[in-house]
């Protein structure tokens, strides 16, 4: 299983990233029995849509999964729909979104489309529930809800290890301050892609989001085997944030940027 960061800009797109979205994928086989390449992506904020291309076709994605609908984790859902519903070869099958409830209005919101626009010939909407677990091909994928001002899920994706036999494990927080939730999320993974917008000491609100002390905590906690903190915003020093986690977790510590890759 291979992640690979899109965009990980916080709050907005920056002047060197894309905002949230980041690329999963595994080679497993189709319904024939043969191999190819499963992908999929977790959120499409501001600017995704464009920097996707430069690492799968948006045709060939599987999946799409939002961990908020939050401006800067899901507008650019509307140049997907452009992509499927307009492709010169020819509109492409409905794309299964998995999302929180409210996502077909919030996406017609964002793309001022009459009321009658359902979307249906592009996506096919499907909400998040706990415990559920979603198959896509060789990877599994499941939600844990995590704490925002609005409703928020992080997403947990399983799949075959590309060292040999047995499975990985990515947890992805989306965006969420400490619960509960996170530490079941992110329980035994191998990598936990962690949001960490905000700088202990400086940014003093709770409800809303990480800092690296936080993500680093989580991390210990759950016992993961390595931390990628994500979500920075244009205006922290991201080497900061990662003396914060390593305070408080001895295992690796890595900072998402664009075309980053992880290999599990």
């Amino acid at each position: 299983m291979r992640l690979t960061v899109v965009g990980c800009s916080g709050s907005m797109s920056g002047p060197a990233s894309a905002a949230s979205c980041y690329l999963v994928q595994a080679d497993g086989p189709d319904a024939e029995g043969r191999t190819r390449t499963w992908s999929v992506v977790l959120d499409l904020g501001p600017g995704a849509m464009g920097a996707l291309m430069n690492h799968v076709d948006p045709a060939a994605v599987d999946v799409l999964a939002l961990s908020h609908l939050h401006a800067d984790h899901m507008v650019d859902i509307i140049g997907m729909q452009v992509y499927r519903r307009w492709h010169p070869d020819g509109a492409l099958d409905p794309l299964p979104v998995h999302a929180p409830a409210g996502a077909l209005e919030r996406v017609r919101g964002v793309g001022g489309d009459p009321a009658e626009e359902d979307y249906a010939g592009q996506f096919r909407f499907l909400e998040h529930a706990p415990g559920r677990v979603v198959q896509v091909g060789p990877m599994r994928l499941q939600v844990f809800p995590v704490r925002h001002p609005v409703p928020a899920y992080g997403i947990r994706v399983t799949g075959p290890s590309d060292r040999g036999a047995g499975e990985v494990s990515l947890a992805y927080t989306g965006d969420t301050d400490s619960c509960d939730g996170l530490v079941d999320l992110a329980r035994d993974a191998d990598l936990l892609l962690s949001e960490a917008a905000f700088q202990e000491g400086r940014d003093t609100v709770r409800g809303i989001h990480l800092t690296g002390r936080r993500a680093g905590e989580v991390a210990a906690a759950a016992g993961v085997r390595r931390l990628v903190l994500t979500h920075l915003q244009p205006w922290t020093d991201p080497e900061v944030v990662r003396a914060e986690a390593h305070e408080v977790y001895a295992g690796p510590v890595d900072l998402a940027a664009p075309g980053a890759t992880w290999t599990l």
